[in-house]
């Protein structure tokens, strides 16, 4: 009886053993490869000896690695490895080089956790910090990291035989740019002037906060010069002791082509492969591959690109700049990038112009940056620039003019002055009034916040209406022929029109285009009209010629007879609107010919459709809303358990809003 008390007592002692070190056992996190060599490289993230796995167990990126644990740069839920629920699994993320270290974490998080006074852009619950199971050690990008350039993209100066070219490294040593028209043959080189800015230019939270701010780096910019026209140009940018980045190319600009070819859009924005503070873009994605598509398809003939306005929304998250510069890095570094101020880079609290009628429109959407990463990272042409009023350097880039092939290229901005009396009203007038109408016979305006827009945009109703008094008089005075404007997600065309009132020609009545459909993806509904109760709710007013919530970008092909504008859906980077502007005068709406650019390839839709599974099968819908309040569990799985956007077939993506 002894014998057999003392064997149960041991095997007693032995579950008990056994038990305990189950329960003792520590989480762990490991990554492959220890190193990354550049931007968009990936790593894997394994896990394992997570005990009683729960949906809200997460994943936090972290950088630098030293980073407080709510100061992530991002987080996935380890849900989506497929075998979460076994305690172990693995998610791989291409990263972005932000020139520090990352580091991996994994937290418990439990439904009795959530803060809804804690919340993310979209008003949803940011996971808690308070119970940390493991954490990785640190992944670097080699040796090169901190030195070797990255975030290239090109623009134009103010001389013809010019292209400028910026990018960022690590440190403040110097860089240079070597260029020559055979690959193998670098023979011209450039220095490059190195400048940064610091936590203290910035203007507000979270830019100022130690959750926004991460080191930018040093931005380089540099020229090339005396190039010939038209011609094929290969550089790199760097140095012998810190590494040259891969060859690029470009065609420089023709100062005698009467061709214009330009890729323009509004709102893009970035995706992340994590979720993070603020919302970003996924359809982003499809707007950059159908332009290289685009481009690549072009030959030997030069273009541009216009993004006016809202360029990366980091709105005070510093590092999604990062992300942005290193999404549009393969078209940003074949052709010029051309950008315009929009609210998401500048609008502040108390930024210097801000009358009266627009004390609701101008607030807190730059995030506290205040104009300052937009003014450094990119440069223009021309010296335009406003002083902001705090530590920040003048805001830049604000209005500025061009020539390409038979296109006069107008910049303005509508987040600052723009009414009689100032510099940038001024500046329009002489630009306008100034074109040489035999060179370029067609004159194309781009700015932010539209004149002209059938949505229910009413905080900007005032802007509108004093754009209308003030600029539209020069527009029509000076025939311009097409005015470009984002900042409503959609894609819109008008008529030739003036004092909302159509015109047979776009001599005196310009033809206005909306274009902020190329990434963002929250709109409000179509403008109401009391006066047709019956459907469709919102029928369209007969100045709208064509509009549309699917994503995408326009084309503009141009020569000294015709400029054509096309709308090209992200949903199968197919024509679905053009219009057609004479020489003559005539407008030609909805023309289904000449909608191809000259020399561009026939690229079958379905060998390059972009489907979210096949890009990244880990990328989610960002921003699910906000359920009934009280009803914490519904909200929570609503939250938790959101769906991958479909794009199957060819469908229209429909952007976000209150219709649907």
């Amino acid at each position: 009886m002894i014998v057999n008390f003392s064997f149960f007592f041991l095997l007693l002692l032995l579950f008990i053993s056994v038990f305990a070190s189950s329960a003792n056992a520590k989480a762990t996190v490991s990554i492959s490869p220890k190193a990354l060599n550049r931007s968009g490289d990936t790593v894997v993230i394994q896990w394992s000896g997570v005990d009683s796995p729960s949906d809200l167990d997460w994943l936090g990126l972290y950088s630098p690695p030293e980073s407080p644990s709510d100061h992530f740069i991002g987080y996935k839920f380890l849900n989506e490895s497929s075998t979460w629920k076994s305690g172990f699994g693995s998610i791989s993320l291409p990263l972005t080089n932000l020139r520090s270290n990352y580091t991996f974490r994994i937290f418990r998080w439990s439904e009795s956790e959530i803060d809804m006074k804690h919340q993310d852009h979209d008003q949803n619950p940011l996971p808690g910090t308070k119970h940390l199971l493991a954490e990785s050690e640190q992944l670097s990008f080699g040796s090169g990291g901190v030195g070797k350039p990255e975030q290239i993209h090109l623009s134009f100066t103010d001389k013809v035989n010019t292209m400028r070219v910026m990018f960022v490294a690590g440190d403040g040593e110097e860089r240079f740019v070597r260029y020559g028209e055979e690959k193998d043959l670098l023979g011209n080189s450039a220095a490059a002037r190195g400048m940064r800015y610091e936590r203290e230019h910035m203007c507000d939270s979270p830019a100022n906060s130690t959750i926004g701010w991460r080191d930018p780096g040093w931005i380089y910019d540099t020229v090339m010069k005396n190039l010939n026209n038209g011609v094929r140009y290969y550089y790199q940018v760097g140095s012998e002791s810190k590494g040259w980045s891969e060859i690029r190319s470009f065609i420089a600009r023709d100062a005698y082509s009467e061709e214009t070819v330009a890729f323009m859009f509004g709102d893009m924005g970035c995706a992340t492969p994590y979720t993070t503070f603020i919302r970003t873009q996924d359809e982003s994605i499809a707007t950059v591959k159908w332009i290289l598509r685009d481009i690549e398809a072009l030959g030997e003939k030069p273009a541009l690109i216009s993004h006016i306005g809202d360029i990366s929304y980091a709105r005070g998250y510093s590092w999604v700049w990062d992300e942005f510069f290193a999404q549009i890095e393969p078209i940003a570094s074949k052709v010029p990038y051309h950008v315009c101020i929009g609210n998401h880079e500048y609008d502040f609290p108390t930024q210097p112009w801000k009358p009266d009628w627009a004390a609701t429109t101008y607030g807190t959407d730059g995030g506290g940056e205040c104009g300052v990463p937009y003014s450094l990272k990119f440069n223009m042409p021309g010296n335009s620039s406003e002083p902001t009023g705090m530590k920040a350097p003048p805001t830049r880039n604000l209005y500025y003019s061009y020539d390409m092939g038979s296109v006069h290229f107008l910049y303005i901005s509508t987040e600052t002055n723009f009414v009689k009396g100032g510099s940038q009203y001024e500046f329009i007038k002489r630009d306008l009034e100034t074109v040489n109408r035999q060179k370029t016979p067609f004159v194309v305006v781009q700015g932010h916040r539209p004149m002209y827009t059938t949505s229910n945009e009413v905080r900007d109703t005032m802007i509108r209406q004093k754009m209308v008094e003030h600029l539209e008089p020069l527009f029509v005075d000076n025939n311009v022929t097409l005015a470009l404007w984002g900042h409503v997600h959609r894609y819109e065309r008008f008529c030739p029109i003036s004092n909302n009132t159509c015109g047979k020609q776009w001599p005196g009545s310009p033809v206005h285009l909306v274009i902020g459909m190329a990434g963002q993806d929250w709109q409000p509904i179509w403008q109401p009209r009391p006066n047709h109760p019956d459907v469709p709710i919102f029928p369209q007013p007969e100045q709208s010629m064509y509009r549309t919530g699917e994503f995408g970008y326009t084309r503009l092909v141009a020569n000294k007879e015709k400029l054509t504008v096309s709308f090209v859906g992200n949903h199968d980077g197919e024509v679905h609107d053009t219009v057609e502007m004479l020489a003559s005068g005539e407008v030609i709406s909805g023309s289904k010919e000449s909608t191809k650019i000259p020399s561009l390839k026939t690229v079958s839709a379905s060998a390059t459709l972009i489907r979210k599974s096949e890009s990244n099968t880990l990328w989610y819908v960002k921003g699910a809303g906000l359920m009934v309040a009280g009803v914490v569990l519904g909200f929570i799985i609503g939250f938790f358990t959101r769906g991958k956007k479909s794009s199957s077939g060819n469908r229209w993506i429909p952007v976000k809003n209150e219709e649907t």
